[in-house]
């Protein structure tokens, strides 16, 4: 059932009320009338309303409704109040609008569609601005570097190098794995940075289309390209004054690259179509899982821009080397997840506790989080044992590399590479989740050699 939004009407001639509550009843609005100011902020002080529509000229105070207006402005700030008047000129307009009133209309009316398009309108921009403000805080408490859970060395150590370079306009580089929470580290930069106040947009560079990154990030004008029937703004220009995160930089195309660098060069963008140039003012956050200096020596991304985007670059740690905060995000999930699907907060047991932190979690924070969701939901006991957790988690080995000491008696060279390399496939089986071809770029190896390595050292079966 939709929301009935609250309308107060204040005018002082009893038919003017009647018609105005009966035409804003019609149109599903929750109507209440006062016949004077007095009697309107004692009910603004009762209740809360979503407009108020209010006459200007009440009794012989011609400035009635102004002065109401400024009362609002005081006790309901954000109650949209429409001011109505038989008097109408454009000074009264333009004072009304000065004080704070969200629209002006002139008695007699047009007909009673006039009426219900103003208050529609009105409280569709108060209901849009709450929408921006939740959105706001919303990011800001995401954005909170609060929210980055735990107290192991890496962890803080990362945290430290955020507070310091938060404040600084310089361009900021994110390294780390998949799922370690780069955009976590990227919306705290921007809030604790002088910008926080200003929009912070996200962007997936992998995500999009080549031929739709482009439009995305500059904009375009009408008639650039077939569909587009009106100029659209870009997310640079969204973002102007504030922050653009852009994830997965390494998957942007060259020529997409060159344009960037303009923007980091110039801070200035041109539509796709367009001819002229448009200034913006953002800082520019990127986030990588891949490594942009082999990529630049194979000519697969811009030396200039590689330079200009790593100015001060920031290393998230793996959640594997922050194993010390694994046990406090798991308490988080299992208590956020109970909250989000309405069931009693889940202990942990001491040993499916052990299997996840002793699990390589190859997928990072954002896997742990996904896994626990999965365990919360179907967990059927109060307690969360090994038994409930996914089978790569609970038979998970750690793999031991072996030594590469020379024990005093010597050693056999052969056998003790052939130890060493059975060690180190089996290491990049398991962070691969067992694809042989990933496995094979994490050593280097195309797949034909890694299969005749599995065949030579009878990993096969394994």
């Amino acid at each position: 059932m939709p929301v009935q939004h609250r309308v107060l009407v204040v005018d002082d001639e009893l038919g003017m009320r009647e018609t105005l509550e009966i035409v804003l009843q019609n149109a599903g609005y929750d109507v209440h009338l006062a016949a004077t100011p007095e009697a309107a902020r004692a009910l603004v002080a009762e209740e809360h309303f979503d407009a108020v529509l209010t006459d200007l000229n009440m009794g012989n105070d011609r400035e009635a409704g102004l002065k109401l207006l400024s009362h609002l402005q005081q006790e309901a700030p954000h109650t949209p109040a429409i001011m109505m008047t038989a008097y109408g000129s454009v000074e009264t307009a333009i004072e009304a609008m000065r004080r704070g009133a969200a629209d002006y209309i002139q008695k007699p009316f047009k007909d009673n569609d006039e009426i219900r398009l103003r208050v529609k309108q009105a409280i569709a921009r108060r209901v849009l601005q709450r929408e921006n403000e939740a959105l706001r805080q919303e990011q800001a408490r995401r954005g909170s570097i609060e929210n980055m859970i735990g107290q192991s060395p890496a962890l803080l150590e990362m945290v430290e190098m955020v507070r310091k370079v938060a404040t600084l306009p310089s361009t900021v580089a994110l390294l780390g794995e998949s799922g370690a929470g780069k955009e976590l580290v990227a919306r705290a930069l921007h809030q604790l940075s002088n910008r926080a106040d200003k929009p912070f947009v996200a962007i997936n560079c992998g995500g999009i289309p080549e031929s739709l990154l482009e439009s995305e990030l500059f904009g375009y004008k009408r008639g650039a390209f077939t569909g587009a029937t009106e100029d659209k703004e870009g997310l640079f220009v969204a973002a102007n004054g504030g922050a653009v995160f852009l994830d997965e930089i390494g998957e942007m195309p060259i020529m997409l690259q060159a344009k960037l660098l303009r923007v980091l060069d110039n801070q200035t963008i041109t539509p796709v179509g367009g001819v002229s140039e448009i200034r913006v003012d953002v800082r520019i956050i990127s986030a990588t899982n891949r490594d942009l200096e082999a990529m630049v020596e194979k000519g697969a991304f811009r030396g200039d821009l590689y330079y200009r985007l790593n100015v001060i670059p920031i290393r998230v740690p793996a959640l594997r080397e922050r194993r010390d905060d694994i046990p406090l995000l798991v308490r988080h999930f299992v208590q956020r997840h109970a909250v989000k699907i309405g069931r009693p907060v889940l202990r942990v047991s001491p040993e499916a506790l052990d299997a996840l932190t002793r699990y390589y979690w190859p997928g990072n924070v954002r896997e742990l989080g996904n896994v626990l969701e999965r365990v919360v939901a179907l967990c059927g006991n109060e307690q969360i044992e090994v038994e409930d957790l996914p089978r790569e988690v609970r038979e998970y080995l750690p793999v031991e590399t072996t030594s590469v000491a020379l024990p005093p008696e010597g050693a056999n060279l052969e056998d003790r590479v052939a130890e060493l390399e059975t060690a180190l496939i089996k290491q990049a089986l398991e962070r691969a989740r067992y694809s042989q071809k990933k496995a094979a770029e994490l050593l280097g190896l195309t797949p034909r050699s890694l299969r005749y390595r599995l065949q030579k050292y009878g990993l096969e079966a394994e």
